[in-house]
């Protein structure tokens, strides 16, 4: 596989650049290949005066938002020279980057090694191993971080380490970003400059792009942060002594985090809503029932915010719009939050949220 190098476009400038190039070339590739990702506008009758729109990032060739995250920190490993053909690629996460780094390293032809919590739904691991990659469980989620570091240094890897590099891979004053994406979809929309911009965090990649993408571009929008009551990311941002929450873990995957990571940034953040697991789960199967396709739950954390903030915005007579992400399908959690013996065994009282979201859905109104 690593014979397949080309010196198209010119002479190689550095010895040993040549399979470098050539891994560049074909991310470039697939980048070229997938088209964007849809804005899916959600029907409210009942708030004429406030639009919601879902940026629907489960259309990624992985699936999920994370897609754009793992060829970001790819081509940012290979520039800085810490990815050759003979690296081994080790990450901490709870799926969905492995996923799409398990893909990245496919296309590659390089060992990927996946350290991910116990917990981790089935249907993650599953698409992890589908693509290639390997997967080290461990049971205490904060022990990721020290296992994959130690993964790698034994076999003379790289560690990915996506919560450091999240905030600084991807170019968050454009080059097609998820926040320029979101910009020129919404050009021809009756709001097209949004109220609010709606996301989780749980590298904090995602709402540092956002927060400065709309500060350098000089926009009125506002970054709302939609994070489950045991992450510790709220917290900080309210006082920044905060940095752990003793390993207190959400049950929603992807987002919510035990200990601030390196790439959340606070201060480009306006406002945080706090979220139970019940609720997000609960929106996540309302809004899979209202759009007759499965979302994740961190989809659902997204939409609680919204209804809040639609709410808000419709009592004090303010039209405007709000985009938030659909971040990866409901497929993956088949055996989780669309599974009612899991939710019944954890006490989750699901019934009582799904019929506020259905209110709001309904009314406008998110009680």
């Amino acid at each position: 596989m690593h014979g397949r190098v080309s010196n198209e476009g010119g002479a190689l400038g550095r010895s040993g650049d040549r399979w470098t190039d050539w891994a560049i070339g074909r991310i470039e590739a697939d980048y070229t290949r997938s088209a964007d990702t849809h804005l899916i506008p959600l029907s409210l009758p009942a708030l004429p005066g406030v639009a919601i729109y879902l940026k629907d990032e489960s259309s990624h060739p992985t699936g999920s938002l994370k897609h754009r995250l793992a060829r970001s920190l790819f081509l940012h490993a290979l520039c800085n020279g810490w990815i050759t053909e003979q690296t081994t690629v080790v990450e901490a996460s709870s799926g969905s980057t492995a996923v799409s780094e398990a893909y990245f390293a496919r296309m590659l032809g390089l060992p990927f090694i996946a350290v991910v919590p116990q917990s981790t739904a089935a249907e993650k691991i599953a698409a992890i191993e589908a693509l290639g990659g390997l997967c080290h469980r461990v049971g205490d989620p904060c022990a990721v971080y020290g296992e994959a570091e130690r993964l790698a240094a034994e076999r003379g890897g790289h560690y990915m380490d996506q919560f450091t590099f999240a905030e600084r891979a991807t170019d968050w004053r454009g080059n097609n970003n998820i926040a320029e994406s979101i910009f020129a979809q919404m050009t021809r929309e009756p709001s097209p400059v949004p109220s609010w911009i709606v996301c989780g965090a749980g590298t904090g990649g995602t709402s540092a792009t956002l927060g400065r993408f709309v500060r350098y571009h000089r926009h009125p929008t506002r970054i709302c942060v939609a994070d489950p009551a045991a992450s510790i990311f709220h917290r900080h941002w309210r006082d920044r002594a905060m940095r752990a929450n003793g390993g207190v873990c959400s049950l929603i995957e992807g987002i919510g985090r035990p200990r601030v990571e390196p790439s959340f940034v606070p201060t480009v953040i306006d406002r945080m809503e706090v979220v139970e697991d019940a609720a997000s789960i609960a929106a996540a199967r309302v809004l899979s029932q209202h759009l007759g396709r499965r979302v994740g739950g961190s989809t659902g954390t997204n939409l609680v915010a919204c209804a809040r903030l639609a709410s808000e915005m419709a009592a004090a007579g303010v039209d405007g719009s709000i985009v938030t992400l659909l971040c990866d399908s409901g497929d993956r959690y088949a055996s989780t939050y669309f599974n009612d013996a899991w939710i019944a065994a954890r006490g989750l009282a699901v019934a009582e949220e799904e019929a506020r979201m259905r209110q709001f859905l309904a009314t406008g109104a998110y009680r």
